[in-house]
């Protein structure tokens, strides 16, 4: 009996001291996001996503509609469900300022994504290298069109992306406009990217100047379907080089068929994957291997990593996008007739 008793004890301290261990804490994970109206961003969506459930991490993903209101409401909501680290794709990178102040008043790490948010109190800025996209586009354009009329269409003035590209894109042409070999004759920032709007600009530029445009410097696939649909409008499709970034379905399609010339490929999983595992390692508090980069507007530096770019026009599409996996042979030569593609891997 005495021995039954002590067996019965044990049990009971044993078990007691089993439940009395704290299990470790899943990881949450707060990512806010801008929009999903552009199929990159469902992309960046679904690979943030994907990744976290691999990881095994909690990931709560909010969209602001290209709203900067909505933004700041959906990280007040973030916060307020005790996340481990804020992920920030900012509408507008001023305001995401006070975004990145509210979470250190709370001590969570905030990582800047893809769009560079003016604060130095970002833990981490991450996105593909956004100078060297505009260096490509410009590039490309002026190998193109070594002399002529441009027309340079910039994304948001609200988003740090299209102003450093902006400055990457005139650093490259200014020795060629300096020559007077090329004139800018129309240039402006389109208000969140809309494509409608790039068209209208597109449209005023092509009637001002007579049609007498050969380059249309445009930062991303979106306007580039704009300012497409307005150059098909005047029949001047594959008259006049249409860049573009982002390597969106259509844009490829556009290349392939001949009435966009070029884009920039940013490969979304490898970047939705490294700032899932940033995350994870600021919530374990363990050291991220960064290098500077210099924030413009502020003149400060911020922790960053960025991801290598690729030009994609039309004779390399199936050596890059589509031998990626990144997109299909079928869908991108969609429009194209079978005896004008290029043999199928």
């Amino acid at each position: 009996m005495k021995f039954k008793f002590l067996f019965v004890l044990l049990a009971v301290t044993l078990l007691g001291a089993c439940a009395g261990e704290p299990k470790e804490k899943r990881i949450k994970i707060g990512f806010a996001m801008d929009t999903l109206k552009e199929e990159r961003w469902q992309r960046d969506h679904d690979a943030f996503k994907a990744h976290c459930e691999k990881m095994n991490v909690q990931c709560i993903i909010t969209v602001a509609d290209n709203k900067a209101d909505k933004q700041a409401n959906d990280v007040d909501n973030l916060l307020t469900q005790g996340i481990d680290v804020l992920v920030i794709a900012p509408h507008d990178a001023t305001q995401a300022a006070s975004m990145v102040d509210k979470a250190k008043k709370q001590n969570v790490p905030v990582i800047s994504y893809d769009r560079l948010i003016n604060s130095d109190k970002i833990d981490l800025y991450i996105s593909h290298q956004v100078p060297v996209i505009g260096s490509k586009i410009a590039e490309y354009a002026l190998k193109a069109v070594p002399k002529g009329n441009y027309v340079m269409v910039y994304g948001a003035s609200t988003d740090n992306n299209a102003v450093i590209m902006k400055k990457a894109q005139l650093d490259v042409l200014q020795p060629a406009i300096d020559r007077k070999d090329i004139t800018i004759v129309a240039d402006n920032f389109i208000t969140d990217w809309k494509p409608e709007e790039a068209m209208k600009m597109a449209e005023n530029a092509l009637t001002k100047n007579n049609d007498n445009v050969q380059a249309f410097v445009v930062s991303n696939d979106g306007m580039a379907g704009g300012v497409a649909s307005a150059i098909k409008n005047r029949n001047l499709t594959g008259k006049i080089i249409v860049t573009g970034q982002d390597a969106a379905l259509d844009a490829l399609q556009r290349i392939a068929e001949g009435s966009q010339s070029m884009t920039v490929y940013k490969p979304i999983i490898p970047l939705a994957s490294a700032a899932v595992d940033a995350a994870i390692k600021l919530a374990k508090k363990e050291k991220l291997d960064t290098k500077p980069f210099m924030n413009d507007v502020m003149k400060k530096e911020v922790p960053s990593i960025l991801l290598e770019v690729t030009t994609v026009e039309k004779a390399n599409l199936v050596d890059t996008v589509i031998k990626d996996g990144f997109a299909k042979f079928d869908d991108v030569f969609k429009n194209v007739p079978e005896s004008d593609r290029p043999k199928k891997p």
